[in-house]
């Protein structure tokens, strides 16, 4: 027997809005969070446009004084913690904060406020360097300054696997839950990485799209012109709790996370396996673990990231996983309209599955123009569909080989 784990919060920054309503809307909307990046000067970068969060103030969240000893990736999830928090209605109080825990997903962590004191270094010496440079850019500041913040002293942890971050912290406080280590959990991914070395690093790699001309529609996942994925940021944590500790508190309960899978292509360590084998394993463990076929699953939200060999990959583990079910899944990537949040995707793909049993709309996959032979499934084609799915699968692949699947499900009691 185990504890089963529900969401019961939401809380978002990302480049589609500040709260959850507002990037709901603006999914809806198909709009893009694209532009031209306004953090640095870009004008000798390959790439000079990601998706950024636009009118973040945290110096009016935090104070100037706090805010300035948080990297913006900290900022984001504390930010968004707060959010998950409030509505959730949890309080916390002496008298649960040790079973209320934290697990923060970063990719990259604090690389801005890295990059930053390089510079200072270079310039002025070491002795000019901030002391609060180490706790800003270490990765598991932020679930840190979450517990800080809110006062939760369970378990806490950060989860570093690339692009599959969110989805690991959130597979990760599921278990803890499950095997009773704790009540209720704030778990989802921070990321904060458009910065020039980061830009440049990515555009050598070849992994970004290029289309500096029109930025609103350059982030094409599945279409067969595709050239590369648009860094995104953001912050975005759910609230999960058991069942029983949801029901006793009489929690609105929003969805239920019935499935969690985790593996490795152990292929290479930037490109996915072609026929997706490491993905489609971790597939299969998370439908498994849920106890369910995989007709049952009725909406994919997809890694989807818009680079040639990703989203082929993908489509081919799909199918591996769903056979003749495979072109009768309705499958969408919401990273045509967020960019690529990094560890911070999987929260945000996870926040958005939860929205779909809220709202009963399955969001699109925009800028799907030219259809990709080599992605040859039912992709939601620019406009959102109506639906009332069962069980969505969110997938999040990563540098590494790693994959992280989460299968969600309408909570019927």
């Amino acid at each position: 027997m185990r504890n089963r784990v529900v969401i019961t919060g939401l809380g978002c920054i990302s480049p589609l809005g500040n709260t959850v309503d507002e990037a709901w809307q603006s999914l809806m909307a198909g709009k893009s969070g694209a532009g031209p990046i306004t953090h640095f000067d870009a004008s000798q970068h390959k790439t000079r446009f990601a998706c950024e969060v636009k009118n973040f103030d945290p110096a009016a969240l935090f104070g100037a004084r706090e805010a300035r000893r948080m990297d913006r990736f900290t900022q984001f999830a504390v930010a968004a913690s707060q959010q998950a928090l409030i509505h959730s209605g949890l309080e916390v109080s002496d008298s649960n904060r040790d079973r209320v825990g934290v697990v923060v997903g970063s990719g990259i962590g604090g690389i801005g406020t890295l990059a930053e004191q390089v510079g200072v270094m270079a310039a002025k010496g070491p002795d000019r360097v901030s002391p609060f440079l180490v706790p800003m850019m270490i990765s598991d500041t932020a679930a840190g300054m979450t517990a800080i913040h809110l006062g939760l002293r369970g378990p806490n942890m950060a989860v570093v696997t690339a692009c599959a971050s969110g989805n690991n912290a959130i597979g990760e406080a599921t278990e803890m839950i499950r095997r009773g280590s704790a009540d209720a959990m704030l778990a989802g991914g921070a990321e904060a990485a458009i910065v020039a070395i980061t830009i440049a690093g990515m555009n050598v790699m070849g992994a970004l799209s290029t289309r500096n001309d029109e930025p609103l529609t350059a982030s094409r996942p599945f279409d067969k012109t595709r050239d590369g994925f648009v860094m995104g940021e953001g912050g975005v944590m759910l609230v999960l709790e058991s069942l029983d500790h949801a029901l006793a508190r009489g929690a609105t309960i929003l969805a239920e996370v019935a499935g969690y899978g985790t593996t490795d292509d152990a292929y290479h360590v930037s490109a996915p396996a072609e026929n997706g084998s490491g993905a489609a394993i971790c597939m299969k463990i998370a439908i498994d673990d849920a106890g369910l076929d995989v007709t049952e699953i009725d909406y994919i939200n997809a890694h989807g990231t818009s680079t040639t060999l990703n989203d082929k990959s993908e489509t081919a583990a799909i199918k591996t996983v769903f056979g003749e079910q495979a072109h009768k899944v309705a499958v969408s990537s919401t990273k045509s309209m967020t960019g690529h949040m990094i560890g911070a995707a999987g929260a945000m793909e996870a926040l958005i599955s939860t929205l779909v049993f809220q709202h009963n709309m399955l969001p699109a996959t925009i800028n799907y123009v030219n259809p990709d032979p080599d992605c040859d499934l039912d992709i939601i084609p620019n406009t959102p569909r109506p639906a009332t799915p069962r069980h969505i699968m969110s997938n999040s692949f990563g540098f590494g080989g790693h994959n992280a699947t989460l299968v969600f499900s309408r909570y019927n009691g």
